[in-house]
């Protein structure tokens, strides 16, 4: 029985279920390659981030070993007294390398790579212009920085310069935040357009490269690369969680900025180091793809095949320009449903909806993958067909 302290947030669960929107946890049982255990089933791999199949890539996985040989389980340890490592500092410079930028920092996660920068450069005195989609870390990192948040169209560089005009000068500096790739829809933001209109009124400049790096840009080098922007933007922050298969955060960027970060970060202040294998692993992705442009190269290519098929097949794949595909259904309970009927079949995708993406449009977000081969591809372009026609979503 529920004490009566807690009947709300039971209440609250059962609306959750009552709506379809409460979220079941599936459990990984293997390395998210292109076929993985889930839930003690085998199934194709549509869901998980791992953009170029790094994840389970024997080089990652011995990089990591070896790195646990030589500094142990974990630095013990904030980076700023005695937790960095010699190959925590070995990566900064290879990312920032990678990146064609002054310096990075490392942080824990991607999550906290927008706590760390935003804070440290704006506060109650500021203003943040920030894009309508932006990803929950971003609002989040915004929020803790006490600063003004003024909301600005989606991708609507006319809107941001509108209200740039309106509230910068009412405050002691602005700064644009934007996510690169809009993990949810899979668009692009036109950050040439909107770094113009930053430039103009002298606001500094920071996009979330998360779902780029890795994706867009001269062998994965990320949106500023892929727009040419390289000197002028000031704030990068990425993530080593998607493309580059392992865990922890970057901020990049103009060297003042970064070594100010280094003084003023609280993620990076204040939550220990992260572990020397996750490190080592984190390298050892960014050596590859400094390499090869080969596993981008063929993420696009079956970005192409899959994207192209689903469309042919008659499914609405909205307005993705990336990797990213949502399968557009609309209703959360027809979402939910569609991704069980794909489970059974073999093919893991699970169904987003409301607040992950807003009221009505519920759908199945397909991540394409380096990993997945042509007869991978097929077996999942089947089985969408199948289950959309047999819950009536094609004729």
């Amino acid at each position: 029985m529920t004490e009566a302290k807690l009947l709300w947030i039971a209440e609250e669960v059962k609306a959750l279920q009552d709506s379809g929107l409460f979220i079941n946890l599936r459990t990984i049982e293997s390395a998210p390659g292109a076929w993985m255990v889930v839930d003690g089933q085998r199934v194709l791999n549509l869901c998980t981030n791992n953009y170029l199949g790094l994840a389970d890539d024997p080089w990652l996985i011995q990089a990591a070993k070896e790195a646990l040989d030589r500094y142990g389980a974990g630095p013990t340890a904030v980076r700023s007294i005695a937790g960095t490592l010699a190959i925590h500092k070995e990566l900064e410079e290879k990312i920032a390398a990678f990146k064609n930028v002054e310096d990075a920092l490392y942080v824990q996660s991607g999550f906290l790579a927008n706590q760390a920068a935003l804070p440290p450069l704006v506060g109650k005195e500021d203003v943040i212009f920030s894009d309508r989609l932006n990803h929950a870390s971003i609002i989040d990192g915004a929020r803790l920085s006490r600063a003004k948040i003024v909301v600005y169209e989606h991708c609507d560089p006319a809107d941001l310069e509108s209200k740039i005009k309106e509230y910068l000068p009412q405050h002691r500096r602005g700064l644009m935040v934007t996510d690169g790739v809009f993990s949810m829809d899979g668009d692009v933001a036109p950050l040439d357009k909107l770094y113009e209109v930053a430039e103009r009124y002298g606001v500094l400049t920071m996009v979330d490269d998360a779902h780029g790096e890795g994706v867009l840009g001269r062998g994965g080098r990320g949106i500023v690369d892929h727009f040419g922007l390289h000197g002028k933007f000031d704030v990068e922050v990425g993530t080593f969680s998607k493309a580059f298969g392992v865990v922890g955060g970057v901020v990049a960027g103009k060297k003042v900025i970064v070594d100010y970060l280094r003084q003023k970060a609280r993620p990076f202040l204040f939550s220990s180091a992260v572990t020397a294998a996750d490190t080592a692993a984190c390298m050892a992705a960014v050596e590859m793809l400094a390499a090869s442009t080969e596993l981008v190269e063929r993420l696009w290519e079956n970005t192409r095949y899959f994207k192209g098929q689903m469309q042919t097949l008659g499914f609405d794949v909205g307005h993705s320009v990336t990797p990213i595909t949502p399968v557009m259904l609309g209703d959360v309970k027809l979402a939910q449903t569609f991704s069980r009927h794909l489970f059974a079949a073999g093919v893991f995708a699970m169904p987003l909806g409301f607040p992950t993406v807003p009221q009505g449009q519920a759908r199945i977000r397909v991540m394409v993958s380096a990993a997945l081969s042509r007869a991978d591809l097929d077996f999942g372009l089947g089985k969408f067909a199948e289950i959309g026609r047999t819950l009536g979503v094609l004729s």
